[in-house]
């Protein structure tokens, strides 16, 4: 496992010398050697380094990476700054203007959520260009359920975000009394006219956040 230089590292040392990890670590080198696969290898990791552990607040959680020629970067939903704005996260935007919890999207770059405590987290942190889903069953789907079991072990009260299905099947896995769950629609433009606008989770996460933490999440992209 890449080193990510906090409080994960010590979480997960063991979880990367199980068979299943050695046995994904290993598919993935021949992978990124004969194929185009996002993020690249230095990113795949980027909401671990991003959102410590003991940082996490908030939980969004993705499918799997964007599989467009520059787009993932290894934070669910997110593309780097010079990249366009896809369609899931225009509407995310649409949805944070709607609930007037922000006005400024200049860009589709997340990492000042992940630095204020959104951990954006894919259930699969690696895909095949042009291949959506095409990792999920290599692996990464074990690990990102191990994640969502520490989080769950955490005493503060975290706020999952869970939209769609995908999304919705770890909800098996927090099962500490002391975290909230928000569940929606997708926000993908096949789905976010059934229920996704008008969900008021941005809302609704900053102020559960104010009553327990006295802060609330600055959702403004510069």
């Amino acid at each position: 496992m890449t080193k990510i230089g906090n409080d994960w590292d010590e979480i997960f040392k063991n979880e990367s010398e199980k068979e299943y990890f050695l046995e994904m670590k290993e598919y993935l080198q021949k992978e990124y050697s004969e194929k185009v696969v996002y993020p690249p290898k230095d990113e795949i990791f980027t909401a671990f380094k991003l959102t410590a552990y003991r940082d996490v607040k908030v939980v969004i959680l993705g499918q799997d990476p964007y599989h467009g020629f520059g787009q993932a970067h290894g934070l669910a939903f997110s593309v780097k700054k010079d990249i366009k704005t896809p369609p899931s996260l225009r509407n995310i935007y649409k949805e944070i203007l709607a609930e007037g919890e922000g006005e400024v999207f200049n860009n589709g770059c997340l990492e000042s959520w992940a630095k204020q405590g959104v951990f954006l987290l894919n259930a699969s942190l690696t895909v095949r260009e042009s291949e959506a889903n095409s990792h999920s069953k290599i692996g990464w789907t074990v690990f990102t359920d191990e994640v969502i079991k520490k989080i769950n072990e955490k005493d503060e009260p975290v706020i999952f975000v869970l939209w769609g299905n995908n999304a919705k099947a770890k909800k098996k896995y927090i099962t500490n009394k002391k975290h909230i769950i928000l569940e929606g629609v997708h926000p993908s433009p096949l789905s976010a006219n059934r229920g996704f606008f008008g969900c008021d989770h941005f809302k609704d996460v900053n102020n559960i956040l104010r009553k327990l933490y006295g802060l609330s999440i600055n959702w403004n992209i510069n």
